[in-house]
């Protein structure tokens, strides 16, 4: 079940969380227990006996002389049934089995995976096989299920750690097994494989697959702004930078909550420890609106705070994009939700200067943007190993934590270069009480395009035409308010005042989302295509009667265009159709008015 020691080294030196150790036959990225604790480190950097090792726990107290254990293998993911529902730090010791140990509030050192595994091994799992002796077996195929929890079936892969398939010579019957028990045998050219329940993977080495598809179809996620303006594709990667108070994590939770993936794993990356604690147990509460049961059982949770060793924060982000590549490989959406990003690079960046890398901008090392891009690509939509064309997918927003908000820095304009939808948060926005504070003057989606074909099939054929309109609005809104600072509102034509309501419809009554409505939370694709239709039938029929003599301020104030800002909060998904009977109320209401404005001006003529 566990590593074996493979060879033996002494600490040399200690540098806050980088130990330097005479380590003879040490591999790059191996894993290895530091000092008489045990200590969780990997090997990051090799200098012929002498080898640079992170440490993911607390380094105070080691001494020079200290033996360090080799295991021989790099740091690994335990994958199997059990996984879910689950809460991790970020070498995936589970947090809730090391306070039932300890009884203590902060991890204790020396908890290694023989005192606290990551899986539960002594747990038996209801297994049905799917395939039968004789069959033969790919690398990739399913061999069984367990029921993991009610909303997720857990499927047993033929794992990749295998390198080629075979016959299966041997099938545990329909009944209750442990992870540790073989469940399968297959004869293959290199001899007869043993199968358990779970494998090791390591988390650094993205999960081989057969094919990469062409992200087409939209992550429906409920929030507006996404969904519409900057929508993100499934098996898409998507970065929300933000400074402090702009409601990163309330963004977060509710992509969490409310995203049409069947599997979310969040990875708070680094955040400060209140603050985390109090997501954390937001997020332990949440419901799953689908089924009504808790959404921690289709989720795993990897946590480790800005209080928690600085060097861990890498190996979170990495055991979180893992765990989701497990289950895109037996053929689920998954969904990662790293926060933040900024504070595993500030890791990166700490480990690189005390081992004596070159720095570059900003004190940053020169590979972050090629661990960068290493992360984002693991994103995508995927053909599954094994046989059939079993589809599966990772979707990663990963939220980004920039200094003063300067989006110029280095992580952010890193992060620019790999992502395809970008969802800034302004702290203007959400200082003047507008969520989510997605700025969408600086925001932008690479798959509006290749989305634009399902919008147009599944919900309206002018999806597109009535989504760029409302850009066209708010971009040219931007500068008229310009010309409103510098020569006030009596500079504007009717039609560029017309244009001005138009777009206080779309950012109040469209954009503007309550988090915590019953009714606004999650807005689904017909809702938020005839939120976004009334308003621009309003703009265009608007700019008729404008026309015809009507001016801007009369058709601002009619009951039915009052009305179009509150319209988010007071239709259900499921009551859209209430909205199409609005269209021709509010068409109806304008062309009232222009008839009393020309009625008027045949009188004034007469």
């Amino acid at each position: 079940m566990h590593a074996v020691s493979s060879g033996k080294g002494r600490i040399v030196y200690i540098s806050g969380p980088v130990v330097k150790a005479e380590l003879p036959g040490a591999l790059l990225y191996e894993l290895v227990f530091v000092g008489e604790l045990g200590l969780f480190g990997e090997v990051v950097r090799i200098q012929g006996d002498m080898a640079f090792i992170q440490v993911y726990e607390e380094t105070t107290g080691l001494r020079p002389g200290e033996p360090v254990i080799r295991t021989g293998e790099p740091l690994s993911a335990w994958l199997g049934p059990g996984i879910l529902n689950r809460v991790y730090d970020g070498v995936q010791r589970p947090l809730q089995l090391i306070f039932d140990l300890t009884k203590r509030p902060f991890v204790a050192r020396g908890i290694n995976y023989e005192k606290a595994p990551p899986l539960d091994f002594n747990k038996k799992w209801k297994w049905i096989p799917k395939v039968k002796v004789g069959d033969e077996v790919e690398v990739g195929d399913i061999l069984g299920v367990v029921q993991e929890t009610p909303l997720v079936e857990h499927r047993i892969l033929y794992p990749p750690i295998y390198r080629t398939g075979g016959v299966v010579k041997y099938i545990a019957p329909e009944g209750e097994y442990t992870i540790d028990d073989v469940i399968a045998e297959v004869e293959t050219k290199e001899g007869t494989v043993k199968v358990k329940m779970w494998h090791k993977w390591p988390v650094r080495r993205p999960r081989p697959f057969k094919e990469k598809l062409p992200p087409v179809e939209p992550l429906i996620t409920g929030i507006r702004t996404i969904d519409t303006l900057f929508p993100i594709a499934i098996g898409g990667a998507a970065a929300i930078p933000g400074p402090f108070g702009s409601g990163k994590t309330v963004t977060i939770r509710t992509l969490a909550m409310y995203s049409e993936a069947k599997l979310v794993f969040p990875v708070l990356c680094g955040e400060r420890g209140n603050e985390a604690a109090d997501a954390l147990q937001g997020l332990l509460k949440l419901v799953d609106p689908n089924t009504g049961r808790p959404l921690m059982e289709r989720t795993t949770i990897i946590v480790n705070t800005s209080n928690m060793p600085v060097a861990a924060r890498e190996a979170s982000i990495y055991m979180g994009v893992t765990i989701a590549e497990y289950f895109r490989d037996q053929g689920y959406d998954a969904f990662l939700m790293a926060d933040s990003t900024s504070r595993w690079a500030e890791a990166m960046r700490e480990v690189a200067l005390r081992i004596g890398e070159m720095p570059s901008e900003e004190g940053f090392p020169a590979y972050l943007p090629t661990r960068l891009a290493e992360f984002y690509e693991r994103a995508g939509r995927v053909v599954t190993l094994g046989k059939g064309n079993r589809l599966g997918s990772v979707t990663i927003a990963a939220s980004v934590s920039p200094p003063g908000g300067d989006f110029t820095e280095p992580v952010t304009s890193h992060t620019l270069r790999f992502i395809g939808a970008f969802w800034p948060l302004d702290a203007k926005l959400a200082y003047s009480r507008h969520y989510p504070a997605i700025n969408w003057l600086m925001g932008f989606s690479r798959y509006v395009d290749t989305v634009a074909e399902w919008y147009q099939k599944n919900v309206s054929p002018d999806w597109r035409d009535l989504r760029d309109e409302a850009v066209r609005i708010l971009t040219r809104e931007a500068e008229l308010q310009e010309v409103v600072r510098i020569l006030g509102t009596e500079a504007l034509s009717e039609q560029e005042k017309h244009l001005l309501n138009a777009a206080f419809l779309i950012r109040e009554g469209f954009l503007k989302q309550d988090a915590y409505h019953p009714v606004d939370v999650k807005s689904l694709p017909p809702k938020q295509y005839w939120l976004l239709r009334l308003i621009i039938t309003f703009y265009r029929k608007g700019l008729e009667a404008i026309s015809h003599g009507v001016p801007a301020s009369a058709l601002r104030e009619l009951d039915v265009v009052k009305r179009l800002a509150r319209l988010r909060m007071e239709v259900r998904n499921e009551e859209y159709k209430k909205l199409v009977d609005y269209e021709q109320e509010l068409i109806n209401a304008i062309e009232n008015l222009i008839k009393q404005y020309e009625s008027q001006r045949v009188t004034a003529t007469a």
